[in-house]
């Protein structure tokens, strides 16, 4: 009995791992999590759409007019109302990685990681539906007609004489790295 109750206990190393990771998740917030850059003949140095954890950064205004002449729908913090509670999940989620820390339970770590997965998919999800519905609902009116489009979560795509460069940003790969962290006890402290 006194070895199964110490095979279910995470050692101090792995505990100290997760309490890092939560900071991670903590810093991440402070940094955007996506991007997306659209390049065109005039302009060269790119605009940008900067999408952090509670708000929209970049080149908004001039986006949203130049996407006017397509007939897309505006970019803006409204439209995204992920924006104004995504914050509170991430403090959670930070909040329940630091309580993992503390109780040192294998059994609490994978639920952990199960819920930060899950997390994760929801949000990959959410964010590809987003563009979609940006780039599949065109207005008829719209000056120029293009076939609609999906613009990828990573990678480049081309609408009209604009090349677009969507990437993870800074936040994401500390997110990535707190996740990694988590997955470093259970290979740890796995049962011999």
């Amino acid at each position: 009995m006194n070895d199964s109750k110490k095979g279910s206990k995470l050692s101090v190393t792995s505990s100290l791992l997760i309490a890092l990771s939560a900071v991670l998740i903590v810093i991440s917030m402070f940094f955007p999590w996506w991007k997306m850059v659209f390049y065109a003949p005039q302009y060269p140095e790119g605009l940008n759409i900067i999408v952090y954890p509670n708000k929209l950064k970049g080149e908004i205004d001039i986006i949203n007019g130049l996407n006017h002449y397509i007939g897309m729908s505006n970019f803006s913090e409204k439209n995204f109302p992920e924006l104004s509670y995504l914050i509170y999940i991430i403090g959670g989620l930070a909040g329940l990685t630091l309580l993992t820390a503390i109780l040192r339970m294998k059994k609490v770590l994978y639920g952990l990681i199960g819920i930060i997965a899950l997390v994760g998919v929801t949000g990959i999800l959410d964010l590809h539906f987003a563009l979609q519905r940006y780039g599949t609902n065109l207005s008829p009116k719209a000056p120029i007609k293009i076939d609609p489009f999906v613009p990828p979560i990573i990678g480049e795509n081309t609408v009209a004489n604009f090349i677009t460069h969507s990437m993870l940003g800074t936040g994401i790969y500390f997110v990535i790295a707190a996740f990694i962290l988590l997955l470093i006890p259970l290979w740890k402290d796995r049962v011999r």
